[in-house]
């Protein structure tokens, strides 16, 4: 399985031929779920599984929201129709906040984990420290899948205090750390003021806080160069960080093999224009557990050209901050999608962004709208579709192309705190 550089010859296939395969598993792994699956079955009403054999009809799909996936498990226990399998056959049962359940298939690697863990670093026989909760939540349970997968002996910490895991990589020499970036540093520096030898670890795969350029920079000069993964519960391991000539960082994410991942315009199902920053959805390819074109709310965009690293599929910018970015304007909700409904009946508009703002004790709306074409008339006229799709009046400012950010902000809050 994992040798040389890449984990499998899957990370080389020619972007065509995984195109064409990664459709082909779709369609035969709807044909065979929907009729077991009711919330497929109603995703997929009114269209043809036959005819999803591009990125262009899977986005006639509707998207099924993260957001609502608890309101679903409520009205369907115990995951909102969304698998065919009982929960009596998986692996484990777990949660996260919200509560949103999450089931673990059998099988090795069901995450994806391994991949990450294998671009980070990790090899057959290395012995991996675990730092990631085993506790109803599925971290602990995705990363030391993934480890298994590549052979490697794990070492469950979760989180158990820094002293006892300190004492354990003492006495074990664990090669790798799968944690959080901030706890990699504090068990370093435990290590030294407990007088403890952690100079074993030499590779690390994080998730699930920031890691900012100059921790990164300090790990590294400590021997321990850290790579990120993006992953989800629902999801498991969606991107990750790989190397390239020399060990070097690449830039961006590297999709993971088996994920169909799109990015969208915020609040809407819509693909975003490429190199645009849009929401992450991604279509999870798995009999047991089958997500189709599921939002994860979080904002990335895809980068251009091929990776350094030599792996062939396309890669992401990273996580980008947050696509839900409603917001409450004089007692009304405003919601991403009504911004994008206003765009999609001026079709001579380009990028749009609403900043919310104060002005005399009150709440000022101000839609910002790129056009090749401004004139006063067509403000007037979005003016008009912005309070009928909104409720609420606002001011229209025509922008020239490629002026306003790229960075996902559909509704930007300037209002004063508190």
């Amino acid at each position: 399985m994992a040798k040389g550089a890449h984990f499998d010859t899957r990370e080389t296939t020619q972007p065509a031929a995984r195109e064409r395969a990664l459709f082909a598993h779709l369609r035969a792994l709807l044909k065979s779920a929907r009729a077991r699956t009711p919330a497929l079955r109603r995703q997929l009403r009114g269209l043809r599984i036959e005819d999803l054999k591009t990125r262009a009809a899977l986005a006639q799909v509707p998207v099924l929201r993260k957001s609502g996936l608890a309101e679903m498990q409520r009205a369907a226990p115990p995951f909102g129709g969304l698998t065919p399998a009982r929960a009596g056959s998986f692996r484990h049962l777990l949660v996260s906040p919200g509560p949103i359940f999450e089931p673990e298939a059998r099988g090795l690697d069901w995450w994806g984990a391994a991949r990450a863990l294998y671009a980070a670093g990790f090899r057959k026989g290395d012995i991996a420290l675990n730092c990631f909760s085993y506790h109803l939540t599925p971290g602990g349970h995705i990363m030391a899948s993934g480890a298994h997968a590549i052979g490697c002996a794990v070492i469950p910490g979760g989180t158990a205090g820094s002293e006892a895991q300190v004492e354990a990589i003492h006495h074990y020499r664990p090669r790798g750390y799968c944690g959080t970036p901030d706890f990699l540093k504090i068990l370093l520096d435990k290590a030294i003021a407990m007088n403890r030898d952690a100079s074993s670890i030499r590779s690390a795969l994080v998730s699930g806080a920031a890691l900012p350029a100059g921790l990164r920079a300090e790990l590294e000069a400590r021997g321990v160069p850290a790579r990120q993964a993006y992953a989800t519960a629902e999801l498991g391991v969606i991107a990750y960080e790989s190397s390239g000539a020399g060990g070097a960082l690449v830039e961006g994410m590297m999709i993971n093999e088996g994920l169909i991942v799109e990015i969208v315009r915020p609040g809407t199902g819509e693909p975003a224009a490429p190199g645009d920053v849009g929401e992450v959805v991604v279509t999870r390819l798995d009999a047991h557990y089958p997500l189709l074109r599921l939002a994860t709310g979080d904002l990335s965009a895809f980068l251009p050209g091929a990776s350094p690293c030599g792996r062939t599929n396309a890669r992401i910018r990273g996580w980008m901050g947050r696509a839900d970015q409603t917001t409450k304007v004089k007692g009304m909700f405003v919601h991403p999608a009504q911004i994008a409904e206003t765009g999609r009946r001026h079709p001579e508009l380009l990028r749009l962004r609403l900043a919310v703002t104060r002005a005399a004790d009150q709440d000022v709306m101000t839609l910002l709208a790129e056009c090749a074409a401004p004139d006063a008339a067509l403000a007037a006229r979005v003016a008009g579709t912005l309070q009928s799709v909104t409720g609420l009046r606002g001011a229209v400012r025509l922008a020239a192309p490629g002026s306003l950010p790229n960075d996902g902000k559909v509704i930007a809050d300037e209002r004063p705190a508190g």
